[in-house]
């Protein structure tokens, strides 16, 4: 496949692999399903339990030791701020102003401790634009990218867009622990006594570093924690389920047709806290064909996604509040969610004292 030597130099920047572009080059014909197999159930009350409400007994105990090691310096964030900049016209959404003028990214920042690492996962598409915007806003935060390859034509050759160039891709939120390893994030923060990672989507302002989320993680024992909340009417994406006896983070599309989906009633948000040391290692992710349309050209580009981590390392669901001045998931995908959440938005982040 012949790259041109600007296109390849700015790939290179941001972890372009040949030998792996022919692999998805192998596989781009390759239409079969990807459904599960094994026994697939709703998980269990061992695999679930409800963060204890503000205010009692259970959730002090929890915040308590939670603060404990994030004043020790073991916790650290990391903001999901990668992908295609697509949905808002262009415009990279972590700079996008939410309220008063304040940025997703600024939001997101607001209510860290000074002494807590932070760092954004950015991609090819975000991450100058990102860069810019933390001198701008005089933000702190390290940014390290996802990885990049080159969409594909349903035969496998190199897809051009309408003006003969490339079409370069993010490659999901899967590549989390490769780039965390590779750009070396994850070793100065281990080596700096970190422990736990708490990881969020840079759209979804309800998930905040918060104590007792850290203190239930630490508790219950477990290599991740992911936070679930109540599925509602129109939600897509990932739940909990347990596949041959474990618990995971399963997506939608993974599912047989022969499973009723409806079963489970919880819902991923693609929030998790992570323990380093567990995550410090190569994980065999599933790379997801999926189609694409560019204009009106049908292309393909294969993603992994983070949940898959949960098969592969022991897990625990913990249910939260979706909303209301504790709630923790109010995604924004576009403008038009952005003007239909932002009240929900604001309580939310008035009731944290970040507005």
């Amino acid at each position: 496949m012949t790259i041109d030597d600007a296109t390849r130099r700015e790939l290179s920047r941001f972890g372009f692999d040949d030998a792996q572009l022919a692999r998805f080059a192998s596989r781009a014909d390759d239409t079969a399903q990807t459904h599960l197999t094994g026994e697939i159930v709703p998980p269990t009350s061992e695999d679930t339990s409800p963060l204890p409400p503000r205010g009692t007994d259970e959730h002090r105990v929890l915040a308590e030791r939670g603060q404990q090691a994030i004043d020790a310096g073991q916790v650290g964030v990391v903001i999901l701020a990668g992908g295609m900049a697509t949905r808002f016209g262009g415009v990279v959404k972590a700079i996008v102003p939410v309220t008063n003028g304040r940025s997703f990214l600024d939001l997101k920042l607001a209510d860290i401790p000074a002494n807590v690492p932070r760092y954004v996962m950015t991609s090819f598409a975000t991450h100058d634009r990102i860069a810019q915007q933390l001198v701008d806003e005089k933000l702190t935060a390290e940014l390290f990218p996802q990885l990049v390859s080159l969409r594909l034509t349903p035969s496998g050759e190199l897809f051009l867009e309408d003006d003969g160039s490339h079409s370069p891709y993010a490659t999901g939120h899967g590549d989390l622990t490769f780039a965390l390893r590779v750009s070396g994030v994850l070793e100065k923060f281990r080596a700096r006594g970190g422990k736990y990672l708490y990881m969020s989507n840079v759209d979804n302002l309800g998930a905040t570093l918060e104590p007792a989320i850290i203190g239930a993680h630490i508790a219950r024992g477990a290599k991740i924690t992911a936070e679930v909340v109540r599925k509602e009417k129109g939600d897509k994406g990932g739940a909990p389920a347990r596949v041959d006896g474990v618990p995971q983070i399963v997506e939608a599309f993974r599912f047989p047709p022969s499973f009723d989906q409806d079963t489970i009633p919880l819902f991923n948000t693609n929030t998790f806290v992570f323990d380093a040391d567990a995550i410090d290692r190569d994980f065999d992710l599933t790379f997801f064909r999926v189609e694409k349309k560019v204009g009106d050209a049908k292309c393909i580009q294969f993603e992994r996604l983070v949940g898959q981590l949960t098969a592969f390392l022991p897990s625990f669901f913990l249910e939260v509040p979706r909303s209301g001045p504790d709630g923790r998931f109010q995604p924004v995908k576009d403008p038009e969610e952005l003007e239909q959440r932002r009240g929900d938005i604001e309580e939310i982040l008035r009731a944290k004292r970040i507005i």
